[in-house]
Order: C-alpha cells, then sequence, then structure tokens
C-alpha cells in the first residue's frame, strides 16, 4: 500500500484512499462510486496545474513555437515539434526536402525507443512480475532492467544527434532543421541501433509471455494510417468504426470539453463516445504497415486479436513498435543522403495551420491561426493523454466490479495495472493514482 493510504467502512459506505499513482508521469486521482456491485461513476481526476502553452506561444513565430511547445513534455517532445512543425508547413505551403523527411521520420523513430523502452520496462513490466518498483525488480531481472536502460540510452542518443539534445530538442526547424547533418554523422549510429533491433527483438518475446488478466472491450480505435508505411508525421485519421479524416480535419469529428472533476480537458467523438489511442489502436488499425520485422515478431506472438480488445497487451504493441522504429532507423540510416539545404526558404504571413502526428502515446493534433505578421494569433494542442481521458475512465469502470472483491492491496494493484496500460502522461494533459471508491446504500 501507499504510505497514505486509507481504507474505512461505515454504514454501507466504504471509501478507499489511495494518495498517488506511481509509474506514471503525473499526479491525479481516481473516484469509483459502486452501487450494489455496479459502478455507476469512475472519474479520472487530474490536479496538476494547467500549464497555459496555448497561451504562451500566442504572438511568437512559428520557429519560436516550435521550440517552445517541445518543453510540455520532457518524455515526448519531439512529437510537439513534429505536429507543430507540419501545421505550419502545410498552412504556408511550404515544400519540404525528402531526405529532411527522412530524417524527422528518424528522430521520430528515436524518441518512441527511448519513450517505449521507459513504459516497458521501468513503468510497465513491475506490475507484471509483481514488483512496486523497476528498483525492487532489479534485484531479481537485473538483465531486463539493464536491456531496457541500453534501449532508452540507444533512443536518446538518436534523438541527441538529429535534435541536438536529448531532451527538448532544438534543431528542427520550418522548412527542415537548423544544419545539415552528414552521411557520415548518421551513419555512426547505425551499432547502436542495430543492437537496440536485437533487444527489441527480445523484449517482445518477453512480454508476450506475461500473464495478463482476463478483460476484454470493445471501444472506438482512432489512430493515424498511410498507404506505404507505418504512421509517425503523414497519413489520414482512421478509426475502427470506419472513419477516415484529412489531418487538419480532426476537429469535424472530435472536441475537447471541460469536465469539472478535472484540470485536464477531455476529448470525445462530436457524437459524445469516447475513443482510444495509443500503439494498441496504431497496431489494429495500420499494422499491415508495419516494417517487416516487426510485423514477423507480431505474427510470431499470435496477439494481435488480443491487443485490439485487452488493454494490458498494449505491452506487446510498445514492444512490436520498439522493433518496428529500431528497424526503419537502420533503413533509414543506410538510404540517407544529405538534402541540398538544411531548410526550404520560407516568407511568413498570415494562415491557419493544423496537423496531427503519432507520438509514442497516441495521436497529437495541433491547430494555429497565424496573422498577418505571421505570429501565432491563436492556438489549440491536444495531447493523447487528454483524449484518451474518457476511454480510460469508461475502461475502468467496466473493469473495477472485477476486482473489488479482492483486497484493497489486490485490488488497488489491478487497477493501477489497468490505468499504466495507457502509459498516461498526465502532465502534458493539464493545458493519477489516489483511488477513492464509494459504496452508494
Amino acid at each position: 500500500m501507499h504510505d497514505t493510504d486509507t481504507l474505512t467502512e461505515s454504514s454501507g459506505d466504504l471509501a478507499v484512499d489511495i494518495a498517488g499513482l506511481t509509474r506514471v508521469e503525473g499526479e491525479g486521482s481516481l473516484r469509483l462510486k459502486v452501487r450494489n456491485g455496479v459502478v455507476e461513476q469512475a472519474r479520472l481526476e487530474i490536479f496538476e496545474a494547467p500549464r497555459y502553452f496555448e497561451r504562451l506561444v500566442v504572438g511568437r513565430t512559428p520557429d519560436e513555437v516550435i521550440d517552445i511547445v517541445a518543453r510540455i513534455c520532457g518524455i515526448c517532445p519531439v512529437a510537439y515539434q513534429m505536429t507543430a512543425v507540419h501545421a505550419f508547413e502545410h498552412g504556408l505551403g511550404i515544400e519540404i526536402d525528402p531526405a529532411v523527411r527522412a530524417l524527422r521520420r528518424l528522430l521520430y523513430c528515436g524518441e518512441w525507443i527511448e519513450s517505449h523502452a521507459l513504459h516497458v520496462y521501468l513503468l510497465h513490466l513491475p506490475d507484471f512480475l509483481g514488483y512496486p518498483s523497476a528498483l525492487d525488480m532489479a534485484h531479481d531481472y537485473r538483465a531486463a532492467v539493464e536491456a531496457g536502460l541500453t534501449l532508452k540510452r540507444a533512443g536518446n542518443k538518436l534523438v541527441e544527434m538529429i535534435g541536438g539534445r536529448a531532451i527538448h530538442p532544438v534543431s528542427v526547424r520550418v522548412g527542415g532543421f537548423s544544419r545539415s547533418f552528414r552521411r557520415t554523422e548518421v551513419s555512426a549510429l547505425r551499432e547502436t541501433l542495430t543492437a537496440a533491433l536485437g533487444i527489441a527483438l527480445q523484449t517482445v518475446d518477453l512480454v508476450a509471455g506475461l500473464d495478463t488478466p482476463e478483460f476484454e472491450r470493445d471501444g472506438r480505435l482512432v489512430a493515424l494510417k498511410h498507404p506505404h508505411e507505418y504512421p509517425m508525421n503523414e497519413g489520414r485519421i482512421v478509426s475502427s468504426d470506419g472513419l477516415d479524416l484529412a489531418l487538419t480535419d480532426w476537429r469535424s469529428e472530435f472536441a475537447e470539453q471541460q469536465v469539472p472533476w478535472s484540470n485536464a480537458l477531455q476529448s470525445r467523438g462530436r457524437d459524445g463516445r469516447p475513443y482510444l489511442l495509443g500503439p494498441s489502436s496504431r497496431i489494429t488499425l495500420a499494422g499491415d504497415q508495419l516494417h517487416p520485422t516487426a510485423a514477423a515478431a507480431l505474427a510470431r506472438t499470435g496477439l494481435a486479436g488480443e491487443i485490439a480488445r485487452n488493454p494490458y497487451r498494449s505491452i506487446v504493441a510498445r514492444a512490436v513498435e520498439l522493433v518496428d522504429a529500431a528497424a526503419e532507423a537502420l533503413d533509414i540510416i543506410e538510404a540517407y543522403q544529405p538534402p541540398a539545404e538544411a531548410a526550404t526558404r520560407w516568407r511568413p504571413g498570415p494562415c491557419s495551420a493544423a496537423w496531427a502526428t503519432e507520438a509514442p502515446r497516441g495521436l497529437i493534433f495541433h491547430a494555429y491561426e497565424l496573422d498577418e505578421q505571421g505570429l501565432v494569433a491563436h492556438a489549440q494542442i491536444v495531447p493523447p493523454t487528454s483524449q484518451n481521458q474518457a476511454a480510460i475512465e469508461a475502461d475502468l469502470a467496466a473493469f473495477a466490479p472485477r476486482v473489488l472483491h479482492l483486497s484493497h492491496d489486490e485490488a488497488t494493484l489491478r487497477i493501477e495495472q489497468l490505468v499504466r496500460s495507457y502509459d498516461p502522461c498526465i502532465s502534458c494533459a493539464t493545458h493519477f493514482l489516489d483511488l477513492r471508491v464509494e459504496n452508494l446504500p
């Protein structure tokens, strides 16, 4: 139990308080209201203070925005940069060099590797192996923890080389990058990424053999899909129920709303339905475009169907994407030729700019209005976790009755494990787990 957990029961009412959810990024709480064994209400309360990035970028140039939004998250800064830079380039009609496009995918591969490695080995694997933390797990599974750290270092090294530094990279600019990259610089990553690919393949075998709780849900899955590659920076927005939208049209189908129990906005479909983003959605909706090495690894697990239905199997989806990112990074390195210029020249001016990319945790959407001077007049930034909140609450409401009969510690572990399946980044979402269960008379 957490140090400040409490359990009280009187007059048929039950309250369970868990002071904080560990192994997620940020702080929040979960409130469950139960009547006769049925969960009537599940609320994920995010109480981290709003961070006002949508206001901080007003009056800034597009290149300033790219640097500012990287500070939204230390784990997935590339996602915010890529979404912003593609939005501005699309809005301003800027064509980029194919070599720049390849470098951007390489940069994004680095972020996927470091983020997925962190989650799989240090945040989520301890749940499956019965440890309260990765440090405790390291006593008995030192090789696994070292493998995870090696993978994360490989991703960080890639981001640092292309981005200028591993945390909050600084090289991305509208039209390209702040400098050119020689073929020898890019090729120097080959050995590191070859080793990372080997570890990633072993990771798939490791997590595919984990015992997972039996829980299936038939929710709406949403992801990007591209006709020729696994989705990162480009494609269309698709869903498991037939949605097919341009990346600029996110707001025609989805909308943010404020809920009274959370500092973070939630997103739902225009019809009010929740939806789920992330690796499981991508594998399900775009798995036909996985790198052949990753596709073969997924096929060996035989778990593609479970990944679509059981959120606990998201750890397998992340492992498969580790393989995909490492394998594609090696392909990009092998074929890389420097662009003629580091960045395409462009002129500032007024425009409406919008785009979506796939962060490690799922689809991220940005929209900007630029004024006559080419400065930001309005911004909307929609992180993956804020879009997943409603789906998390729905899944918790469906799952909780299965574990409420268990001891407090065991029920808490199962519920925390489910929340961690979505790899929530609560800090990003405030523009987790204090558990309270209330039995209603």
